[in-house]
């Protein structure tokens, strides 16, 4: 059911730019990589020089096709690239190659979840690749305008979305659902700092039941945070001046994330706007079963499937699969610690210390898992340890925490260096023990009055004076048996 705002109806559909993450760019050879000095890494093609034609990259093609396989699309065996035309100041050729008409990527969906546990499908409209424009520098050029083409001709997949969504929150996660499966599937790096990944979004209202009102295009938003802010926005802009009378005029508008607002940049274009036409300097692009096929056979298990698989194999509840399964790293990570930990029954373990210790640790240090100080084997080998009762789970963490700083010490290795194994003899727990409860009379009386706490602080106790050594389960037992 939609979530009604003020007795208003929020309707989304957004549009994602991807940039693939191919070596060179989509019509010509030149480097895509990011950072390089302004206007080294444009060509001849990308500069649109007289005589020049462009020569589509076919690893593109194989990389579009992969992101539609992964949204259950159709794959439009015959598509042809048109120019869109405009005038912008970093478009040298005054026209953007794109698809309008039979795009490689036809209708697909995707299915995203959301807070409550629920399940919504979003619908894919298709998936066009184009080239992207260069780049205006205004920030070191008083009065002046600079103009990088490094840019210029970076493959992009944008992917457009039915205007499916009816929430903030249905937005974000469909974000960053198609973030997870781009890098999933290994077509972009999806860095957003970097504008690999880059969204429109389009936002409307209307009175539940009511026509789709008029839209108006928040455009090239960066990050998950400043989607959810400009869309609130643009929902409060909109919900003002439809109370008062007032009516939406179709344009497209920037989102000022210092003055949390949004302004007007330009009226929106329609199709007939751009003057599209097939590029008469490139040929139909035919795509053969034999292709797809291909590709098919050489896709990872998407992340859906590998959720299904963890919750089913590894017994483990659906909130941590979803978890584990945010990026592929994240669940071969899992899965590796898993094998080292012992197997599946040590399943519910390993994803505590892979949700909990470790992406703490890793968040805080600003690393990805891919750059983990600890590896499968160190934390895998440290959750067998926990298993057979070599070290507690208190333990543990310090095991983890020289291992963080340790380059490649095993677990058995620090716990044998710093002393840290567990006391099991039962005969040295029940001599800490007694002297506990000597030493705690009157703790021992408020337990057996029926104060629960009591039991609690004497087992405090006892950790402590074996310095965390003593196993837990046993401390426990031999205590009750002991009081009597």
């Amino acid at each position: 059911m939609a979530k009604l705002i003020e007795g208003w109806e929020v309707v989304i559909g957004l549009e994602i730019h991807t940039q693939l993450n191919t070596n060179s760019k989509i019509f010509s050879g030149s480097s895509i990589e990011f950072g390089a000095e302004p206007n080294t890494q444009a060509s001849l093609v990308d500069l649109a020089m007289p005589g020049v034609l462009p020569v589509l990259n076919a690893e593109v093609v194989n990389k579009a096709i992969r992101f539609g396989l992964g949204i259950n699309a159709e794959i439009d065996r015959n598509s042809v690239f048109a120019r869109k035309n405009y005038f912008y100041p970093d478009l040298p050729k005054g026209y953007q190659i794109s698809q309008m008409d039979n795009p490689i990527v036809g209708k697909g969906f995707v299915d995203i979840h959301l807070e409550d546990g629920s399940t919504k499908r979003i619908g894919v409209t298709r998936a066009h690749l184009e080239e992207d424009a260069g780049k205006s520098l205004h920030e070191d050029f008083a009065g002046y305008t600079g103009i990088d083409l490094n840019r210029a001709g970076t493959p992009l997949l944008e992917i457009v979305s039915e205007p499916d969504m009816r929430s903030v929150e249905e937005a974000v996660a469909y974000v960053r659902t198609i973030h997870t499966l781009v890098r999933w599937l290994g077509i972009s790096d999806g860095n957003m700092a970097e504008g690999s990944f880059r969204c429109d979004c389009n936002v409307s209202l209307r009175r539940p039941g009511d026509e789709f009102g008029t839209r108006c295009e928040l455009k090239n938003i960066n990050s998950f945070r400043f989607i959810e802010k400009a869309i609130d926005v643009e929902i409060e802009r909109q919900i003002e001046i439809l109370e008062s009378g007032g009516r939406i005029i179709q344009e497209t508008r920037l989102f000022d994330p210092n003055k949390m607002e949004t302004r007007s940049m330009r009226s929106k274009e329609e199709a007939n706007d751009y003057r599209y036409f097939p590029d008469p300097d490139l040929l139909p692009v035919h795509i053969t079963e034999q292709q797809i096929q291909t590709i098919q056979a050489d896709l990872p298990e998407l992340p859906a499937a590998r959720r299904e698989r963890f919750v089913s194999e590894y017994q483990i509840p659906e909130y941590d699969a979803r978890v584990l399964t945010l990026s592929r790293e994240m669940a071969d990570f899992f899965e590796d610690v898993v094998k080292f930990a012992g197997g599946a029954k040590q399943a519910k373990l390993a994803a505590n210390w892979v949700m909990g210790e470790l992406s703490g640790a890793l968040n805080k240090a600003g690393l990805e898992i891919t750059h983990s100080p600890v590896s499968v084997e160190q934390l895998g080998g440290m959750i067998a340890r926990i298993v057979d009762n070599t070290i507690s789970g208190k333990i543990a963490k310090q095991v983890f925490g020289f291992m963080w700083e340790s380059n490649g010490q095993s677990a058995d290795e620090i716990i044998s260096e710093k002393g840290l194994k567990q006391e099991t003899d039962t005969g040295a727990i029940e001599a800490i023990i007694k002297e506990v409860l000597a030493a705690n009379e009157k703790m021992v009386e408020e337990y057996k009055s029926g104060k629960d706490k009591a039991f609690n602080g004497l087992v405090g106790q006892v950790m402590k004076a074996s310095r965390g050594k003593a196993n837990p389960a046993q401390v426990n037992e031999l205590m009750k048996k002991l009081i009597g």
